[in-house]
This record gives structure tokens, C-alpha cells and sequence, in this order.
């Protein structure tokens, strides 16, 4: 990306499966090339997925770092990626937001986040920005998986959980996330889950080259991903 859930009060300290590991249930039955957040197959034993604490944030944003410098291209630019710098100010403190990891042997390999914010515009069109207003808008974010690590449903995972945790923790009505499709496999794996709501390649001047999308808000208790309607 060129720039960058009625329950009990949920707070970005809530772990969402506390020792538990994935298992083939998730498997994404689609082909293509994996990426960052674009995942196939299913994850063997020793996958923790969890809410990550602050002890996870270096190895967390040592996956979105060594993401945006290899996979996307850009490099770490201050306007877009400082949530990867300061997680903890930026999903761990807010209430309604929050960062997952996953965790292989010690080692944390893949995150995903929601923060409580819409696009804005510019740079996305306004009518898009107008779509998706911040605070009722949950926008998923930093869905991310090492190069290694891929291929065995986490990213998939990631965005279930994500989904849940937004349907818990009240007043958000949408799921948003934007994705690069020069990044490989990205496009393929969004549209699997999500509905397209502006291909700016389409737009007059190709603008940002990016997709945006929206995924249905998942009913609570439910243990599926919804299906795109």
C-alpha cells in the first residue's frame, strides 16, 4: 500500500486466541502467488495468533518494515508508516483499535491491525472518504506476513479475527482496508473476501494505482469469515 469489533467492552489488550493454535480450517481455497496479507493453505501446530503486548512490538514492526522496504517498494515514509514506528500509540492505547500477531517458536512472523479512521482526502477521492468516515469505519491495516511464513492461511486468519474484534467492540458499522495491486497476489486474495469499491486505476490519471475495498461486518459468535455478497 503506497500509503498508508453488543459485547463487553473490548480494549487493544483483549487476546483474541490465547494459546491456541491454526489449524487446516482456514484453508483459502484459491491459487496464485502469495504476499504480504495474501495467503493460501492452512497453518500447521506452533501458530499462536494473539493480541500483541508491548513486548511484541519490535518484532512486529521488524515484519512491516522489512515489508514496505521489500514487498511494496516505498521504503519507510513518515506520512504514511508512522503507525509501524509507534504501534503502541497507534493500536495498542485506543479502545476501539488494536494489533495481532502471530507467533512461530518465539519468533513473531506475521501482524494485522484495525484502526478506528476512514481514508481521507486527499489523497483518495472524496467521495470514497465520504463513504467510509472515521469513527464508524474500521479499517483493517498492516496485514502482513513474512516471506517464509506464507501459504498457510494466516493472513486469512488475521482478517477473521480482525473482523471480529471490530464487530465486538462496538459503534462500527464498515470494514475498509485498500490494497496495491503491483504488490503480487494481493488483488486476487482482497477480492476473495471483499467487495471492490473504487479501482483508482480506472480514475482519470490512474490515481494512486490502489483498490479500495469493503468486507461485510461478521455477525457476533460467528466462527466464518462472511461470504461477499
Amino acid at each position: 500500500m503506497r500509503y498508508e469489533a453488543g459485547a463487553a467492552p473490548v480494549t487493544s489488550a483483549t487476546t483474541v486466541m490465547t494459546g491456541a493454535t491454526l489449524d487446516g480450517s482456514d484453508r483459502a481455497e484459491r491459487t496464485g502467488r502469495a504476499h504480504p496479507g495474501a495467503d493460501t493453505g492452512h497453518a500447521g501446530a506452533g501458530y499462536v495468533l494473539r493480541t500483541a503486548t508491548a513486548d511484541d512490538l519490535g518484532g512486529a514492526r521488524a515484519v512491516m518494515l522489512d515489508t514496505v522496504y521489500r514487498d511494496l517498494k516505498s521504503g519507510y515514509v513518515p506520512r504514511w508508516h508512522a503507525d509501524i514506528i509507534d504501534p503502541e500509540a497507534a493500536y495498542l492505547r485506543p479502545e476501539r483499535c488494536t494489533l495481532l500477531v502471530v507467533e512461530h517458536r518465539g519468533e513473531i512472523v506475521a501482524t494485522g491491525a484495525v484502526r478506528d479512521r476512514g481514508p481521507q482526502a486527499p489523497p483518495n477521492p472524496q467521495w470514497v472518504a465520504d463513504r467510509f468516515p472515521s469513527g464508524s469505519t474500521a479499517q483493517l491495516c498492516r496485514i502482513y506476513v513474512r516471506p517464509e511464513r506464507r501459504r498457510h492461511g494466516l493472513a486469512r486468519q488475521l482478517v477473521r479475527e480482525l473482523g471480529e474484534f471490530a464487530a465486538r467492540a462496538g459503534g462500527y458499522t464498515t470494514l475498509y482496508l485498500h490494497t496495491d495491486p503491483a504488490v503480487p497476489g494481493a488483488e486476487p486474495f482482497w477480492r476473495s473476501l471483499a467487495r471492490e469499491v473504487c479501482d483508482e486505476r480506472t480514475l482519470p490519471g490512474g490515481g494512486q494505482g490502489i483498490v479500495h475495498f469493503e468486507l461485510p461486518m461478521p455477525a457476533l459468535g460467528s466462527t466464518d469469515t462472511p461470504p461477499v455478497k
